[in-house]
C-alpha cells in the first residue's frame, strides 16, 4: 500500500453535478470534504435547481469548493461536461449528488495513478445504499457479482477494453479517479446521453493506457425511485426512450471502431436490444407506428428473440388489451418487457 504523502500530492478536481436534490447534495460535499486526501478542488455544478443549492454549499465554509448555476437547465450531459471542463486537476473525480464517498477513497486510489503514468484510470469496487443511506448488502454483492468484480483480480490492466466495454466493471460515475488531461470533455456528443459514463469509459479504452482495480468498497452508490437507472428500468417510457437511444448511440460508434474488432458481434447485439427497448418504451408511450420499425429491425437482425417477438406482437394487440399486457406481462418471474 502506497503512503500519500501530502506535500507533493497533485490536485483532484471532484465534479459533483446537482439538481434538485438538497438534503442529498449536502452528503455528498461532506463526503468530499472529509477526504483524508485534502489537495482537492470541488466544483459544484447546479443545473438550475428549484431551489438554488448556494445557501448549501456555502455552509461548509470551505475555500476549495466552486459552485456554478446555469441561468436555464442545459440536460444532465451538459451540466456534467461544463463542470469537468472547469477542473484544474491533474486528476478527476466524478461524485454525484446522490452519492458517497469513504474518506479513504482519494488517498487508496490517486497513488497508484501516481507511481505509474501508464495508467489512465483506477477504479474500486462499491457499497449500494438506499435512500436513507443504509448499505443493502444483499444488493450491494449481487452489484459487484453482477459487474463481474468479485471475479476480478487486483492489480493493472492494459487492455481493459473487456472489463470496461464488455463486463462494465468500472463504475466510472462513481467509483474512479482519471487522467484529466487525457480526456477531451468537448469530444462527448451530446447523443450519450445518460450512458456517458460508458463513453467516457470507451475513451479510457482507446487511450492505449491502462487501468487499475483496487478492490475494496470505497464508494457508495445511493438507489432510489428518481436514479435514471430505476426510472428506466420500471414503466416510465421516456426514461426507456432516453437510455435506448443513448445506448444506440454507443453501441454503433463502439461495433465500427476497428480497435474494438474482437467485440463487435457484442455490441452489435447490444445495439439491436437497444432496438428493441426503444419499441417497447415507444408503445408504453402509445406510438405504436413509431415502435414498429424498431421492433421488425431487431427482429430481423438476430434469431428468434422472445422479448422483441412479445413486444412487436403487442403492437398489433388491440390497445385496451395491450396496455393491459405492457404492464403485466411476466416471463421467468420478472417483467419481460422492461
Amino acid at each position: 500500500m502506497f503512503e500519500s504523502s501530502k506535500l507533493n500530492e497533485p490536485l483532484v478536481s471532484v465534479i459533483i453535478p446537482t439538481y434538485n436534490r438538497p438534503e442529498y447534495l449536502q452528503q455528498a460535499i461532506a463526503s468530499a470534504i472529509k477526504q483524508t486526501y485534502q489537495n482537492i478542488e470541488i466544483i459544484v455544478s447546479d443545473n438550475c435547481s428549484a431551489e438554488n443549492p448556494r445557501a448549501i454549499v456555502e455552509s461548509f465554509g470551505d475555500p476549495r469548493i466552486k459552485f456554478w448555476r446555469q441561468e436555464q437547465n442545459i440536460g444532465m450531459l451538459a451540466n456534467q461536461v461544463h463542470a469537468c471542463k472547469m477542473a484544474r486537476g491533474k486528476y478527476i473525480a466524478s461524485l454525484h449528488d446522490d452519492d458517497m464517498w469513504n474518506e479513504d477513497f482519494l488517498v487508496k486510489l490517486v497513488p497508484y495513478l501516481e507511481a505509474n503514468s501508464e495508467l489512465i484510470i483506477a477504479f474500486c469496487d462499491q457499497y449500494i445504499i438506499d435512500a436513507q443511506g443504509e448499505i443493502n448488502h444483499g444488493l450491494t454483492e449481487e452489484n459487484t457479482k453482477a459487474y463481474k468484480r468479485d471475479k476480478l483480480a487486483p492489480g493493472v490492466y492494459q487492455n481493459f477494453n473487456q472489463i470496461g466495454l464488455v463486463a462494465k466493471s468500472i463504475p466510472t460515475a462513481a467509483a474512479c479517479v482519471i487522467r484529466n488531461d487525457f480526456i477531451d470533455w468537448d469530444s462527448i456528443p451530446p447523443e450519450v446521453g445518460g450512458m456517458w459514463d460508458l463513453y467516457l469509459t470507451y475513451l479510457c479504452c482507446i487511450s492505449g493506457r491502462g487501468a487499475y482495480y483496487y478492490p475494496e468498497k470505497l464508494t457508495r452508490y445511493r438507489t432510489h425511485e428518481q436514479t435514471d437507472t430505476m426510472l428506466s428500468g420500471s414503466k416510465d417510457a421516456q426514461a426507456k426512450i432516453r437510455k435506448a437511444k443513448s445506448e444506440m448511440f454507443c453501441y454503433k460508434i463502439f461495433s465500427q471502431d476497428q480497435r474494438l474488432k474482437e467485440f463487435q458481434p457484442y455490441f452489435q447485439q447490444k445495439w439491436l436490444e437497444a432496438h428493441t427497448t426503444l419499441g417497447i418504451g415507444l408503445l408504453r408511450s402509445q406510438q405504436t407506428a413509431a415502435a414498429r420499425p424498431y421492433l421488425w429491425w431487431a427482429l430481423s437482425q438476430q434469431k428468434l428473440n422472445l422479448r422483441t417477438l412479445a413486444a412487436l406482437t403487442l403492437s398489433f394487440t388491440p390497445r385496451p388489451l395491450a396496455n393491459k399486457l405492457l404492464g403485466v406481462s411476466k416471463y421467468e418471474g420478472k417483467d419481460f418487457l422492461t
